[in-house]
């Protein structure tokens, strides 16, 4: 069976994080890599946070499975040609480079062109075109000018970011569609085009509904879904709400049985309107489900912090997953509070590819986030990541240099 980016040949020039969880994703899907690294070091994150002396760290291998790696100096003239060569042959490009680098290397957008018409340029970038645009950016400065931080956490306390790279990966994975849809075009066009992928913009896009509220108070003055209504203050912008929902059924967190000791014997609980009389006979407060105060959505908001309070009464009395055992029986709208620990025993996850284990040469075996998007008629295998060079040899031969010229290459420091 055939994967459905199969032909496709990605030159991948990214690092760290958000280009290669975008180069990764099209290598799931059948693309071919080819990772440009410098020789002796490669991407700075094979060293970053190792847990093992002289193994590539957890951070590079679980972001660059199913690439290949080379090695080129593109300094050296004979490992510009070696470029050359290669972009002829590719169909995308990936840079995450610092603004301005990859022309500053003599790989212009034109020059581009001129070598490969057809050639798809696909860049992540901390601002689109602005006064900002050339100011590097990494993964909480991006949550923070996106609007994320500023939205995130509880009203009498400070900004704050998560803990999912929606900055980094978030916009690898816009990046990545960008570049399927160029491709897409490219077959009734013919031509290359370039795809910017922005940080500030991946997670704006991630905080929609966060700009939708900004309307809303702008408008109406009060947001009745937020915790700070009915006796607490809004001021110009979205205030952070706590774990409120964001949308229009409200839900919080919610202790449970053991949370005295377990930092994450929590569930996340809501209540959503056509099951509000189930949720009233489960917790033991029948008589609110015909109570005016209680009956109505409208009626139940001003009153909701009383009405999670009696709800977490309950929920104390069970751990998260008899809540959730229940709760489900029910049809009512919850989930566990799951630590990264729980998440890697899942075996469920493991059989669906979302938790791979994978063998390293040098590390050993470890574990790994697998494809995230499963398509009936690609199956995604994961693959270790290379090690530093390892293909640097195959890869001069595909694009038809000799064993000889391979090695004088090598001897000029080209490759």
């Amino acid at each position: 069976m055939g994967k459905a980016l199969d032909g496709v040949r990605i030159l991948d020039f990214t690092h760290v994080q958000s280009g290669p969880t975008c180069t990764q994703l099209l290598a799931w899907f059948g693309a071919d890599v080819i990772k440009v690294e410098r020789a002796g070091a490669g991407d700075i994150t094979r060293e970053q946070l190792r847990d093992i002396p002289d193994a590539d760290s957890l951070y590079f291998t679980m972001l660059n499975h199913n690439k290949r790696s080379v090695t080129i100096d593109t300094k050296n003239p004979e490992g510009k040609l070696v470029l050359e060569a290669l972009i002829q042959k590719c169909d995308v490009m990936v840079e995450n480079f610092a603004p301005g680098a990859l022309d500053r290397m003599g790989f212009t957008w034109e020059r581009i062109q001129e070598l490969n018409p057809k050639m798809i340029v696909a860049s992540v970038k901390g601002f689109g075109p602005g006064p900002y645009e050339d100011c590097k950016v990494y993964e909480n400065v991006a949550q923070c000018v996106g609007g994320a931080a500023s939205t995130t956490g509880f009203d009498d306390g400070p900004p704050v970011v998560t803990g999912a790279q929606i900055g980094d990966s978030g916009t690898g994975l816009h990046l990545a569609l960008g570049i399927v849809t160029a491709l897409y075009q490219r077959t009734m066009t013919g031509r290359g085009q370039k795809v910017l992928a922005a940080m500030q913009d991946g997670v704006l896009n991630l905080c929609r509904v966060k700009l939708r509220d900004q309307q809303r108070l702008q408008r109406t003055g009060v947001m009745k879904e937020y915790p700070q209504y009915p006796n607490g203050t809004f001021g110009e912008a979205v205030p952070r709400a706590g774990n409120a929902s964001g949308g229009g059924q409200p839900g919080w967190i919610l202790k449970c049985k053991g949370w005295e000791h377990d930092p994450n014997a929590y569930i996340y609980f809501i209540t959503q309107a056509p099951v509000w009389v189930k949720i009233c006979n489960v917790i033991g407060k029948e008589e609110w489900a015909t109570d005016a105060d209680y009956a109505t959505p409208n009626a139940r908001l001003p009153r909701l912090k009383e009405i999670f309070a009696e709800i977490e009464r309950w929920t104390m009395t069970k751990t998260k997953f008899e809540a959730m055992e229940i709760l489900n029986r029910h049809d009512i709208p919850c989930g566990p509070i799951l630590s990264m620990k729980e998440i890697m025993d899942d075996e469920s996850l493991r059989k669906t590819g979302t938790i791979v284990e994978v063998d390293h040469p040098v590390r050993g075996k470890y574990l790994t986030v697998g494809n995230p998007i499963k398509l009936s008629d690609s199956p995604t295998e994961v693959t270790r990541s290379p090690l530093l060079g390892e293909h640097t040899d195959e890869v001069m031969a595909e694009l038809g240099y000799s064993p000889a010229q391979i090695e004088a290459l090598r001897t000029a420091g080209a490759i």
